[in-house]
């Protein structure tokens, strides 16, 4: 929002919220209905084309959304060093607005402008036209028109809202004040209108100036450096013609220079130009890929999830996971997500952020949750993470949190079977469950005496349990074969705090996977259910309180934060990711994984000491 909002600020549609999208749909299916039932000589494609069009627009800003959140994770080439907020994702969700707006004038355009509809394939004539409008005209125009919207009056009431995003993202291009996108409308309309008054108009003409449009401004907003310098050497006057993404940043930094569209000609023209373009511009381009000081390996964990990770769609990651109706909806897209990432098969950059002056790095894994219960994928995976610990290495990363990559015993017993594999290791390659263990002892409440055990027994359960005997505290479980196996992991001063219950009485449950609806419904009313697992379970009670998986709100310091970490709410991290910046920032020289584990007093208070804190109950 512009700090004095203007008239015109906000669009006509936004109290109908995620439903906005129907005002289109009387158009989309009145054009699709007259394609069908029309003879073929009364059809008109330009008009059924329209809805489409405005899909591939969509698809396309999100092509470019999703290539910029990797390529400045990543870092190479990587432009404004500064990272993104909440605050800004929040401002930018709704660039989808100028697209559903411009579909309205289109359909209007259809019905009211002689000559619109029944537009050929192809005109080069009209081609030619649009370019040399777009070239003189429209870029003139909108280089005053630009400046105007810095003087105080305007910029205060309209520009400065787009001007709240220092570091930009492909759809900050985007993201005006409603009246701001009408005087941008009107100033592009300038070449389709003069195409279709002079009968020279073309459904190439149309999509490719709208096509270039969007590419140019997702490009000039990606903040990463990509146009080679060779294209400069070999054609000079380009120079003037096609601007970059650093050349476009310093108007978002420096704010009074490079006001420019996408030719820089009228900023040489007026003495606007950034002299330190050029500069920014080489720096950027030759900037090396970041080396992190820790890596976080994660993986994907629902097919749905693909649209969750920071690369995929920046609203729906900014909050916590959960299965959204239309994304279900989606399911050959993602049937083809799950395809083209079972035949990569490569570990990919998902996010960085800073702390401390400590480089951080999330790494994903191309699997899914399912396929670690899948016969013949235990080596498949092991190699992956493998690999990825050895990239990381040859960076020169000190630590290496495995985080949801910690499946168990079975698997890599608890990581230790790569120390095994490589033992002249530099990396430290740690599982995060002593602070899980200490995030699961916090959140019982004072005064427990006893507690329930349920679901499937892990590394962080034993130890958690363990340290519950240590305090006296009674430790329960229902089934004989859970109870066999704590009972083998305690000494036999410890053994009389572990009982075989016979009820569902308690009401303080620490559960982990394999908990079953059936067993939520018999605990008592108000009974609390704590997760010792990396999966939280399903709620099946409204009368029963639920905390998160073992995980600490993340300190304000903490920078770049922009997505939720799966189902955790907003700046909060998972214990065992937690865990592996600690081990960076105390210096701790050591590994954490197998069946052994770190001090949990000790990374508990290491934890308070940065700043990190603990969740709190969530109803």
């Amino acid at each position: 929002m512009a700090s004095k909002p203007g008239i015109l600020t906000d669009w006509p549609w936004t109290p109908l919220g995620n439903f906005k999208y129907v005002i289109l749909a009387p158009w989309a299916i009145h054009a699709m209905y007259s394609f069908l039932v029309k003879d073929e000589k009364e059809r008109d494609v330009a008009h059924f084309l329209i809805f489409p069009f405005l899909l591939w627009r969509m698809l396309h800003n999100q092509l470019w959304i999703s290539l910029s959140r990797h390529r400045t994770a990543k870092g190479n080439n990587r432009i404004v060093d500064k990272g993104i907020e909440f605050e800004q994702v929040d401002r930018e969700r709704h660039w989808d607005d100028q697209i559903i707006f411009n579909g309205i004038i289109f359909y209007i355009a259809i019905f009211t402008l002689p000559g619109a509809s029944h537009m050929p394939l192809w005109r080069a004539d009209g081609v030619v036209i649009t370019i040399l409008l777009h070239t003189g005209p429209v870029e003139f125009l909108y280089y005053w028109f630009h400046r105007a919207l810095h003087h105080h009056y305007l910029y205060s009431r309209y520009h400065s809202h787009h001007h709240s995003s220092i570091v930009t993202e492909p759809i900050t291009s985007v993201i005006h004040p409603f009246a701001e996108h009408i005087g941008y409308f009107l100033l592009f309309s300038i070449p389709l209108l003069t195409v279709i008054f002079t009968g020279t108009r073309s459904i190439v003409a149309v999509v490719g100036y709208i096509s270039y449009i969007d590419f140019m401004n997702n490009m000039g907003h990606c903040n990463f450096e990509l146009v080679p310098k060779w294209l400069f050497s070999v054609f000079p006057f380009l120079k003037y013609l096609m601007y970059t993404p650093s050349f476009h940043s310093l108007h978002h930094t420096q704010f009074r220079t490079n006001y420019s569209l996408f030719m820089p000609l009228y900023d040489y023209m007026y003495g606007t130009m950034d002299k330190s373009s050029d500069v920014l511009y080489e720096k950027s381009l030759t900037r090396p890929e970041e080396s992190p000081d820790v890596v976080h390996l994660t993986h994907l964990t629902t097919p749905d999830s693909i649209y969750h990770i920071r690369l995929g769609f920046a609203s729906v990651a900014s909050k916590p996971y959960i299965s959204k109706w239309y994304l279900r909806l989606m399911w050959p897209l993602t049937s083809w997500y799950m395809m083209l990432i079972w035949i990569c098969s490569r570990t990919f950059v998902l996010e960085r952020n800073h702390f401390n002056k400590l480089k951080l790095q999330t790494w994903a894994i191309p699997k899914y949750r399912i396929q670690y219960f899948l016969k013949g994928q235990n080596e498949p995976i092991n190699s992956l993470i493998e690999e990825a610990i050895l990239d990381a290495e040859q960076r020169g990363v000190k630590v290496l949190s495995l985080g949801l990559l910690n499946q168990g015993e079975e698997l890599n017993i608890y990581g230790e079977l790569y120390i095994h594999r490589n033992p002249k290791l530099k990396i430290k390659v740690v599982d995060g469950s002593s602070l899980a263990v200490a995030a699961v002892l916090n959140s019982i409440p004072k005064g427990t005496t006893q507690i329930l055990f349920r679901g499937k027994l892990s590394k962080v359960a034993y130890f958690t349990a363990l340290a519950l005997c240590q305090k006296g505290i009674q430790v329960a479980t229902f089934h004989e074969e859970e109870y066999a196996k704590i009972n083998m992991k305690l000494n036999t001063k410890l053994g009389g705090k572990l009982a075989l219950s016979k009820n569902y009485a308690h009401k303080i449950w620490l559960v982990g996977d394999g908990l079953t609806e059936e067993e939520q419904l018999k605990a008592p009313k108000g009974t609390l259910f704590i997760p010792f697992s990396q999966f939280p379970p399903k709620r099946m009670r409204k009368d029963c309180f639920y905390h998160t998986t073992p995980a600490m709100m993340s300190p304000t310091s903490f920078e770049n934060i922009d997505s939720c970490e799966n189902w955790l709410p907003r700046r909060a991290m998972s214990a065992w990711r937690v865990a592996g910046i600690l081990h960076a920032l105390e210096g701790w020289n050591v590994h954490e994984c197998g069946h052994t584990i770190f001090d949990i007093e000790k990374i508990w208070e290491a934890s308070l000491q940065h700043g990190f804190r603990p969740l709190m109950i969530s109803p």
